[in-house]
């Protein structure tokens, strides 16, 4: 069955899948934040939990394909292996995966952060889309419209 799949999910179709499945996730978290399909779908677990399986999954595929995993530690001898290392299929969409997980789990944390504090969702807009494109570059600024508005710096929060 594992054949059948892996035919049909080719890493090109895993990557399209991959960009075109995080988008209703975060068109609900932006436009409808206080929605229960957000709370139910996109603040859940659920989003997490279908991209680790397709992370799982890669790495079964890449692991009967002979990937060398022991080669993923070379990122950290220096930025030409770092730069070798993406040349890799196998490191490429294993770590887009990873990065459309971060993202959507720091959009999604803005979000109920922001519930929270019983932000408008018009204020929390610009760091959600910058989040989706520039995940850590959102959080920052997140983090400083969240200073201003609940009028107090809380750096355990």
């Amino acid at each position: 069955m594992i054949e059948q799949i892996g035919t049909f999910f080719t890493i090109e179709m895993i990557y399209l899948w991959l960009n075109l499945g995080v988008i209703p996730f975060w068109l609900i978290l932006i436009v409808f934040p206080h929605s229960k399909i957000c709370g139910l779908l996109v603040t859940s677990v659920f989003p997490f939990f279908v991209l680790s399986a397709v992370y799982v999954y890669l790495g079964y595929y890449f692991y009967i394909s002979g990937y060398d995993f022991d080669y993923n530690f070379t990122l950290y001898l220096g930025l030409y292996d770092l730069r070798n290392l993406f040349e890799a299929e196998a490191f490429l969409i294993m770590f887009w995966t990873h990065f459309l997980s971060i993202n959507l789990f720091c959009g999604a944390w803005i979000m109920k952060d922001s519930q929270k504090l019983l932000m408008s969702k018009y204020l929390v807009f610009v760091p959600l889309i910058i989040t989706y494109f520039i995940g850590p570059l959102g959080l920052v600024i997140y983090w400083i419209i969240r200073m201003f508005y609940a009028k107090r710096i809380n750096l355990l929060d």
